[in-house]
This record gives structure tokens, sequence and C-alpha cells, in this order.
């Protein structure tokens, strides 16, 4: 069988991939808001799927408080560590910031047997906590969301961002909606589609865009 393939050098192959998403959304017919174009194109670089084009819902002025966030050292946090293990950490130190997953630490997993929740639900009470400006990168667990949810009702938890972005089947959705009608910053995969690498996509979009990358 005879491949034909394009002749592209390895340091030019991430600018040719975003000349053909950029020349499918034109196909499509689908238009970008310039504000967020670069990170829902980002998006489907990772994933090599479209329908985030779609189902990406970003809240007013999102971007631009998460950029502000980050550019005051904010610490990212997110419920798994392949989204931690994702983030580029150095240049997310350039500004002063970190990224923290709690899933694993023993006084998480005390909390969570004996409160009977999820990791991610005790996750969440210990980044409550927290000092300074805090990013939720969630990619993984609704629960979390709804946790997020929960503790902002509450007045106990004021995020700069809250990226929800979990993949699955159940809680999934009503979780993410649960985000969308809070007034607080977010961006949101509306519907089944996401996961970790989504979350720590978003994350580096926007740590590349202080950094003049995008």
């Amino acid at each position: 069988m005879k491949v034909e393939l394009e002749n592209v050098k390895p340091m030019e192959i991430e600018k040719r991939s975003f000349e053909i998403i950029t020349e499918e959304l034109k196909e499509q017919g689908i238009v970008l808001p310039e504000e967020t174009e670069w990170i829902t194109k980002r998006c489907i670089h990772t994933s090599a799927d479209f329908d985030y084009a779609r189902n990406l819902v970003y809240s007013e002025h999102a971007v631009e408080k998460a950029l502000d966030a980050l550019r005051k050292g904010a610490t990212i946090v997110t419920d798994t560590q392949m989204a931690r293990a994702g983030i580029n950490k150095k240049s997310l130190a350039r500004f002063g910031g970190e990224v923290k997953c709690f899933m694993s630490d023993e006084d998480v997993a005390e909390r969570a047997k004996k409160n009977g929740t999820t990791r991610a639900v005790a996750s969440m009470d210990k980044a409550a906590d927290l000092e300074g400006p805090v990013i939720f990168a969630i990619g993984n667990a609704p629960t979390a969301l709804v946790r997020i949810y929960e503790l902002v009702q509450e007045g106990r938890l004021h995020p700069e961002l809250i990226i929800g972005v979990p993949v699955g089947f159940v809680n999934v959705v009503p979780s993410k909606e649960l985000i969308l009608s809070l007034d607080v910053p977010s961006i949101v995969a509306r519907g089944r589609k996401g996961g970790s690498n989504i979350a720590a996509c978003i994350c580096n979009a926007l740590l590349y865009h202080l950094e003049g990358k995008r």
C-alpha cells in the first residue's frame, strides 16, 4: 500500500497542524471569536476533535481574568496527576505560580473515608484552604465540580477561573451546567467530552499566551 505523506520538517509540524485546523474550520463555516480562538484551536490540536469549536463555553471576561490571575502567581489545582503532569510548570513558575493535585495525599484519603465522599470532593475541600488566587482545572471528576459549586455557594471559595471539562457519562453534563450557573469566570466543555489532557491544554494555552507564544 502506498501512503503519501506531507513533507514537513519536525519543527514545523505544530505550525502546519494549526494551519490545517484553520482551513478545516473555514470549510465547516465556523468562525471563532478572536478573544478565545487560540484556546479553542489548541484544544482541537490536542484532541483532533472539532467538536470543541462548538461545545467550549467561555463566561464573560473569563480569559482576561484568568490571565490576570496567572500574572499574579495563581495556583492551579487539578483533579488528576495526569493533568498536573501535563501543565507546563516552568512557564507557570515564571509568573510565581505552581500546580497542585491533592488526590494522592493521605489526609485527603482519610477525609474522604471519614465523610463518605470521593477523594475529588475531599481534594476540593483542601483546596478551599489555599491562600492567594486559585484556578481549578477539572478534567476527570464531576464530583469535584459539584463540590466547587457548593463551596462557592457557601462563600468558602472564590476561584479566579474554573476549567470544567470532565469526560464521561455519569453526572458529567449536569455538573458542568452547575458551574455555568455560577457568577464565576469559567471555561466549560458542554456535554460529555473533555479529559485531563484538555484541562491541561487550556492551562497551557493561557500560559503560552502570556509568554507571547500563542
